[in-house]
């Protein structure tokens, strides 16, 4: 089940910090709990992405964006996301989380996570965001426009255009597999 409730608890305190300009890092604390755990005892992969939201909702509520999808009738999806596992985490470890807004191109707005376990990265990820409504997909333009600020169009650093190129590469839809 999604941890709405543990979500609910981020956004509780988190709700008396400044805004947040494209660039700046978010921070937040979060912990490894027992229903958290995979068969080897370590933080499942899927509830990792679980854990990952909950410091990238608050981020973008920080940002002004929820704010902007509301009164624009829009939704956030992810459209891709590219996530790296380095380090074990284990039951009751202490997560730091680092998220932030890295660049924007015409369609899509990349975000960029880590986890930190006493002082050591255990994990990042790169996220595709697109925000969207009744039509398709909201070009950033409009997005900044309705945020009032500028989301970072040009400054694509070259990691994250490779990725975005292999990206393009990748067939859609994908082969089928026959039986």
């Amino acid at each position: 089940m999604y941890p709405f409730v543990r979500l609910a608890w981020q956004f509780f305190l988190h709700r008396k910090e400044t805004d947040l300009q494209v660039g700046e890092t978010h921070h937040s604390t979060h912990y490894c709990l027992p229903w958290d755990l995979d068969i080897w005892l370590e933080l499942n992969n899927g509830r990792t992405l679980s854990i990952y939201d909950m410091g990238r909702l608050p981020m973008v509520k920080r940002s002004g964006l929820i704010a902007a999808l509301r009164r624009c009738h829009w939704g956030m999806v992810v459209a891709g996301s590219s996530v790296r596992y380095r380090k074990r985490i284990c039951l009751f470890d202490k997560i730091q989380m680092r998220s932030r807004v890295l660049c924007a191109d015409q369609r899509f707005i990349y975000l960029e996570q880590s986890m930190w376990v006493r002082d050591c990265c255990a994990g990042h990820a790169l996220y595709r965001t697109a925000i969207t409504n009744a039509d398709g997909i909201v070009t950033t333009d409009h997005v900044q426009k309705e945020l009032g600020h500028d989301i970072g169009l040009t400054e694509i650093p070259g990691w994250v255009a490779a990725w975005i190129t292999a990206e393009d590469l990748r067939p859609w839809p994908p082969m089928q597999i026959k039986p």
